[in-house]
């Protein structure tokens, strides 16, 4: 049967040898510019596993145009690290392409000796908090001269294909955007104008290349920023950017500084396809899709409905580097998917860390995080069936022991149908599936609905023990607390109770901020029935968007501390602080809890004791280990191991790598 993901495609005169594109990503694994082992393993591992092109980057223009954590175009002594990246991943099955560009306004003065970024115009950044400097028409020709000799280099260093990026509000799109373009030269003013830089790099780059050499330009469909350039606009950008030379488009989303989730779960999959759509309608050249696609069937539908030509499947490919061949070889079922989590990608770009992925404990230490063979074979035994124990259970069989993983409830995946109980976080529940579903293909012999007490450890007899046992709610030591309106937020999130119309959830850390989305969405519009009333024009929008975003409970937030959701990564704090405000989730900071009574709760907020009224009190404040087990194998002398929240409260992150650094341990 024809797959069309796996047909391939002509850019200019390159043949790709299927759909599937991994995109230039931030992946701080350079090191002052130069390409290290590091980037060369990890991109080889994703040209191995059947991405048809590689795309790698953004790689700098100049000195002030990324960081030296980014990687290194602008001089030729780049060259060569340059050359040693195209070779492992032509080497390995997929073309290599390089992605140019300048981050303009959002760069960082410390990244750059304390000299300010450069943009259009002096207009400051909301991301960095940094007011650039105005560049000179002298300065702009420069600039431009410097997108051409590194488009050259990219060429001489062997890769088949250049990628410059004209969105995401980087340089080009600056001067692109009334918002950040006040020049009144002929580099601003109309829309003609505002394009003149990007077409000027695009020919300037063109030139330095050569007609037959792919040039690939990554625009967005829509800046989502109000005042800025939407649709329309850019759709005309597309089609005087071919003139000027592009061979192909990649259509990307959205500003930093926008307000519209791009990336994270709550973001449906391919939603964002219409805007490649609509530059497909508008231009002759290959036009690629992207963000929130991690499966292939999504990706199959999105070609075969016309909505694109290819497909960039750039933290899908993070997550699971085989993804290509597990869909080429009829494997989907293998595949672990992206939860677009955040935790380990964008997250560690803030700390200025490497990549590295909830989902895949290997990524960013392809070669220093092996699962080599065990010298001993050992019988171990993993107790809890979350995503710890099944990471844990999934490493220790990959080295060659006997495996059993013990689980008390009936099913798989502990925490994570808590994670995956917010609207928007379905995901989770996803890695679940997928974790389960690699251990069922797996040697681990699996125990549903058994208590792993002292009695059957040492009937058992193993040589080593995982403890993934979890963590379990804290309580919340005041009057009134044990009360029969008072429950837990896990609770609630299972769907173990019924709450009462008006809710006070206390606790403002992550399961509170979800627990109280959660709780606020009780009574709200699904998708369907949306489209189905906007489209037989049952409600005019405004009411639609009142309906689909207020419920029928009253729900109040309670947190001691001065901020919401303060352990929650940066990726998603903000859109989830945003559900919270547009769904009517009043939320009180700098108060403490002091009584549930029977009408309520009692607070203390700025010296003044009030009662909210509450028909039901959510408890939300924290976790606490639960780890029964550990002194009993201590007295009996057996070796093991603690993960996740049995080792110490935190993110299913930790679990997941904690348990693959256990299940690959030593057990000698």
């Amino acid at each position: 049967m024809r797959d069309l993901l796996f047909e391939p495609i002509r850019i200019n005169r390159l043949e790709v040898k299927n759909r599937i594109c991994m995109p230039a990503m931030h992946l701080n694994m350079a090191k002052e510019f130069e390409v290290t082992e590091r980037l060369v393993d990890f991109y080889a591992a994703r040209a191995q596993g059947g991405a048809g092109l590689v795309i790698v980057g953004f790689a700098t223009v100049d000195e002030d145009s990324g960081s030296s954590l980014n990687i290194g175009a602008h001089r030729d002594e780049f060259i060569p690290g340059l050359n040693r990246l195209a070779t492992a991943i032509t080497a390995n099955g997929a073309r290599a392409a390089v992605q140019l560009n300048h981050a303009g306004r959002y760069n960082f003065s410390f990244f750059m000796d304390g000299r300010p970024p450069v943009a259009p115009s002096a207009v400051a950044s909301r991301l960095t908090g940094e007011t650039p400097r105005e560049l000179s028409i002298e300065e702009i020709r420069r600039v431009i001269e410097r997108f051409a000799a590194a488009a050259g280099r990219v060429k001489a260093a062997g890769y088949d294909a250049v990628e410059v990026l004209c969105g995401t509000g980087y340089l080009i799109s600056e001067f692109l955007s009334p918002l950040t373009n006040r020049r009144s030269d002929i580099y601003g003013g109309d829309f003609a104008n505002r394009m003149r830089f990007g077409i000027e790099v695009v020919q300037a780059m063109r030139a330095a290349v050569g007609p037959d050499f792919p040039l690939i330009a990554r625009m967005n469909g829509n800046d989502f920023m109000p005042g800025g350039n939407g649709r329309r606009e850019l759709q005309e950008f597309a089609i005087e950017l071919v003139k000027a030379g592009t061979d192909a488009i990649s259509v990307n989303v959205g500003w930093h500084e926008a307000r519209v989730p791009q990336i994270v779960a709550a973001v449906p999959r391919g939603v964002f396809a219409y805007l490649a759509r609509g530059i497909k309608e508008r231009v002759g050249v290959p036009v690629m899709a992207g963000h929130r696609i991690n499966d292939p069937m999504a990706a199959r539908e999105l070609i075969a409905d016309g909505m694109c030509d290819l497909v960039a499947m750039g933290r899908a490919l993070i997550a699971d580097p085989a993804l290509p061949e597990k869909a080429r070889s009829r494997r989907e079922r293998e595949i672990i998917h992206c939860v677009a989590c955040g935790q380990g990608c964008f997250d560690n770009l803030f700390k200025l860390k490497p990549v590295e992925c909830l989902c895949n404990p290997r990524a960013g230490r392809e070669k220093t995080a092996p699962v080599a063979p065990a010298a001993v074979h050992r019988n171990l035994l993993v107790v809890g069936g979350g995503p710890g124990g099944m990471s844990a259970a999934l490493a220790a069989a990959e080295a060659g022991h006997a495996v059993t993983l013990v689980e008390k409830s009936d099913r798989l995946g502990g925490q994570l149908d808590l994670a995956g109980a917010p609207p928007g976080r379905d995901e989770f529940l996803e890695l679940a599936a997928d974790l389960e579903r690699r251990l069922a293909l797996s040697s681990v012999r699996v125990v549903l609905n058994q208590a792993a007490d002292p009695a059957y450890i040492e009937q058992a007899r193993p040589d080593g023990v995982i403890l993934a046992t979890g963590g379990e709610p804290a309580a919340l030591p005041i009057p009134g607390a044990d009360l029969p309106h008072v429950c837990q937020a896990w609770e609630v999130l299972r769907n173990q109770v019924v709450t009462g119309r008006r809710v006070a959830v206390v606790g403002g850390g992550a399961v509170g901020v979800e627990t109280a989305l959660f709780l606020a969405d009780k009574g709200t519009l699904t998708a369907d029935a949306v489209k189905f009333l906007l489209v037989n024009r049952a409600e005019a929008p405004e009411a639609l968007f009142e309906l689909a975003t207020r419920g029928t409970k009253t729900v109040t937030l309670v947190e001691m501390r001065d901020t919401l959701g303060r352990e929650i990564g940066r990726t998603t704090r903000w859109g989830m602080l945003q559900d919270l405000k547009r769904a009517g989730v009043e939320t009180r900071t700098s108060a403490r809890a002091l009584e549930v009574t029977a009408g309520g709760l009692r607070i203390e907020a700025g010296g003044q004791t009030e009662e909210i009224p509450a028909d039901s009190v959510v408890l939300a404040i924290g976790v606490r280990s639960h780890n029964p087990l550990e002194e009993s194998l201590k007295q009996r002398a057996i070796a093991y191991r603690l993960v996740g929240d049995a080792r110490t409260p935190g993110w299913a992150f930790d679990a997941v790598h904690q348990g693959f650094a256990a299940g690959r341990s030593a057990w000698d």
